[in-house]
């Protein structure tokens, strides 16, 4: 059920949609250890996609990095739908067949989804890796940019439930090997521009033999087996068609090994800045600094590598306000022996590594992940963390004390920024090939869910049953003079501070608006929005258990 009305303030106008729903049969239990919503529940409500790697004895290295997933409203109907970006077959990089099609969802209601890909268009081409949500036209439907090895897709929403390539025309094809790619607008004109985190420099014909030739054993390769390559950046002209602005803006002059990229105003500038995760090789930071142009300081700011000093594999990570101090943080996920980062930001002095302090350096040091997602599962006004669990190679138990499939993990955050590990059900317990995540409350009762891309096996879609949990409040951003999708701006309620992004996780997209637990809250005293053209906008008194459509003032 669903009622609308609008509400009037002072800074703005805002409509408010109410939202119920009721918990389903708990499969799995897990305890938060936090002041509302003493547990957090969640079941798999499955959903019909098997994630295929066109897998091979030769092992070439693009197999294993298949996954991306995005959480996005396709439709307009006020349903987060599901799409799946998907392998095809290895070395030749051709979808030979359906079962390699990428895939797309419509969300029905009641955790029922329906495969609208052929009448979309979207079934794609080539072997796909990752993909990115936004609308980058400012027509008010979402986008899909998708990755994958040697080269990449732009998809325009057309309405009416039709995409259109328009990938020649955009100019943003690349033709290199592409993981992860994020939307911001990185020079606040009302545009969203495209950073493209590209990985190795790949050929099966010059692929090395790995593992064990004495014992005929073939593993996948190391990445200190390739050359990493630059990533790129390209302004969003406004009119279908990119610049490349890699080289100008200072982004090309630093070659890593990328395997995700999240956005956020690390400094307070008002400017968006960018982080990647590089494969055994020190992270990059790039900070805005206005003009196009922008300066590589993860070294000097301390993200470049943890507290050790050892680079890890980086894979997804997340960049925002976990501990509740007004400055986004940054988390990635990585193997079994490396722990999963955690950077906390100090303001002035940069960021400090806090996986000891947090708890996690503890939780996953023996565990491998890939998608991590920083969201508030059980409303109680603390970020929680969500990873998808995995090792990179299938046969790496031949090689090392680590397992290739691997439970998902949940942390529960709390006051003082400390993560709490929540005991596994069976339900949640089930290892398997996991890769990309997007999350989204997909039957919108203020609850986030989750959905997971397995390798070889049905995709999961964990639906939030969570009990007795806090208030909540979900703000749906619409720019008038910033960006359509509110990319960039920053919310603050009491000190809980979020940001708009939908750059989450391992090659993976969440477009579902900016979502606060609220606790015994049961009204937002103040909501402030710093919106990327530089307004500021004031909701006062806004009830909970609601999502919010927010339009920035015209004037």
């Amino acid at each position: 059920m669903r009622h609308s009305f609008g509400l009037s303030t002072r800074s703005g106008n805002i409509t408010c949609r109410v939202r119920f729903g009721c918990a389903l049969n708990v499969l799995f239990l897990l305890h938060a250890g936090a002041a509302w919503g003493q547990t957090i529940r969640f079941r798999d409500a499955g959903i019909g996609f098997v994630l295929e790697n066109g897998a091979t004895p030769e092992k070439h290295v693009i197999e294993t990095m298949v996954g991306g997933v995005a959480a996005f409203d396709f439709d307009g109907d006020g349903l987060t739908d599901i799409f799946f970006a998907n392998g095809a077959t290895s070395p030749g990089l051709l979808k030979t067949g359906e079962k390699f099609s990428n895939r797309l969802f419509r969300n029905l209601g009641g955790f029922r989804f329906k495969d609208v890909t052929a009448e979309a268009g979207l079934a794609g081409e080539g072997y796909c890796h990752g993909v990115a949500a936004a609308d980058f036209d400012n027509d008010g439907r979402v986008d899909l940019f998708v990755t994958g090895v040697r080269g990449n897709r732009l998809y325009r929403n057309l309405g009416g439930g039709r995409f259109e390539d328009v990938t020649a025309k955009a100019g943003v094809g690349g033709g290199l090997w592409s993981i992860g790619a994020g939307w911001f607008d990185f020079d606040n004109d009302g545009l969203l521009d495209l950073f493209v985190a590209n990985y190795l420099e790949w050929s099966p014909d010059a692929a090395p033999y790995c593992g064990d030739p004495a014992r005929g054993i073939r593993s996948y390769c190391h990445p200190r087996n390739y050359r990493g390559l630059a990533n790129a950046l390209y302004r969003n002209r406004g009119d279908g068609t990119f610049e490349d602005v890699s080289a100008k803006s200072g982004i090309a002059a630093h070659v890593g090994k990328a395997m995700s990229v999240s956005f956020a105003d690390y400094d307070g500038d008002g400017r968006m800045d960018v982080f990647v995760t590089n494969d055994k090789m020190p992270n990059s930071l790039f900070h805005n600094l206005g003009g196009g142009k922008f300066e590589e300081v993860a070294f000097e700011l301390g993200v470049a590598l943890p507290d050790h000093g050892r680079d890890v594999s980086g894979m997804g990570s997340d960049f925002r306000d976990y501990d509740n101090d007004g400055r986004p943080d940054i988390v990635f996920a990585a193997l079994a022996g490396e722990t999963f980062p955690l950077f906390r930001n100090a303001g002035a002095t940069g960021f400090r590594g806090w996986g000891r302090r947090s708890g996690l350096d503890v939780m996953s040091l023996r565990r491998s992940g890939w998608s991590p997602a920083l969201a508030d599962l059980n409303n109680d006004g603390w970020k929680d963390l969500f990873v998808s669990g995995a090792h990179v190679s299938d046969n790496v138990e031949m090689f090392e004390a680590a397992h290739y499939k691997a439970a998902n993990f949940v942390a529960a955050g709390s006051a003082g920024g400390v993560f709490h590990e929540v005991p596994m059900e069976p339900e949640l317990q089930r290892a398997r090939a996991h890769r990309g995540a997007a999350f989204a409350d997909f039957n919108n009762d203020g609850r986030v869910d989750a959905v997971v891309s397995v390798i070889g096996e049905r995709a999961e879609l964990w639906e939030n049953v969570t009990a007795g949990g806090g208030s909540w409040l979900t703000l749906k951003l619409h720019g008038t003079r910033s960006n359509r999708d509110g990319i960039g701006a920053e919310v603050r309620i009491g000190s809980q501070v979020n940001h708009m992004t939908t750059s989450v996780g391992y090659a993976s997209s969440s477009h579902a608006g900016v979502h606060f637990g609220l606790g015994s809250a049961r009204v937002a005293e103040r909501v402030e929005i710093r919106w990327p053209s530089g307004v500021r906008q004031v909701l006062t008194n806004v009830a909970a258990n609601r999502a919010v459509d927010v339009t920035e003032p015209a004037k």
